[in-house]
């Protein structure tokens, strides 16, 4: 695996032991298909890497000129391995590590209260193992967290058959593609329903 753009392009990252399953890492094409479709949008952006195995998609996203990226993971390989890939990457990253578990309420709590109280993501990224249905459950957790800016970018990678809904509250569904067995469902967060803006 290696960073496919931005200042730390062509940085090879840590990969887990091929016998080890538990993490699959988002492939280099994948990623690279990403962020050209985000393109602008992630400089400068604040973002969550959620389930963030090698941290592969958070270090290209602050490769290519994120501020600051939110790294989240419940496995103690998962964390050392982010770890290693960001010095090996960045003399010095806007980044933290957090061991969690995101599809339980009481871990985005917990968040929640340890991050900064005017810090809200305006990009997400969460790849759950597959055929899991924690996509659905992940989501409506993130919506209800307060961790949210208004128009935020979520950015859910899942096997390329599954099907996920156009409109989960009040996050709908703007892209989707396939790249290979890989399938990415990019939602954004709308404003409430029913709120009109009445400012003049």
């Amino acid at each position: 695996m290696r960073i496919t753009g931005g200042k730390a392009k062509g940085r090879r990252l840590t990969s887990p032991n091929r016998h080890d399953l538990s993490i699959r890492p988002t492939s280099d094409r994948t990623r690279e298909a990403l962020f050209n479709i985000l393109a602008e949008q992630t400089r400068d952006s604040i973002m969550l890497d959620m389930f963030a195995g090698t941290g592969a998609v958070g270090i290209e996203a602050l490769s290519r000129g994120a501020r600051q990226v939110i790294f989240v993971d419940k496995s103690n390989i998962s964390i050392e391995i982010i770890g290693k890939n960001l010095r090996s990457c960045f003399k010095q990253a806007n980044a933290r590590i957090f061991k969690l578990d995101l599809a339980r309420p009481a871990d985005i709590q917990w968040l929640r209260k340890h991050l900064t109280a005017t810090l809200h993501f305006n990009l997400v990224f969460m790849d759950p193992p597959y055929e899991k249905k924690l996509a659905c459950q992940s989501l409506t957790l993130l919506e209800n967290s307060g961790l949210l800016a208004s128009r935020t970018r979520i950015i859910v990678e899942e096997r390329h058959d599954q099907r996920l809904p156009e409109l989960i509250n009040d996050m709908e569904l703007i892209d989707q593609r396939s790249y290979g067995e890989t399938g990415i469902w990019i939602y954004q967060k709308t404003e409430v329903r029913g709120q009109k803006n009445n400012e003049k």
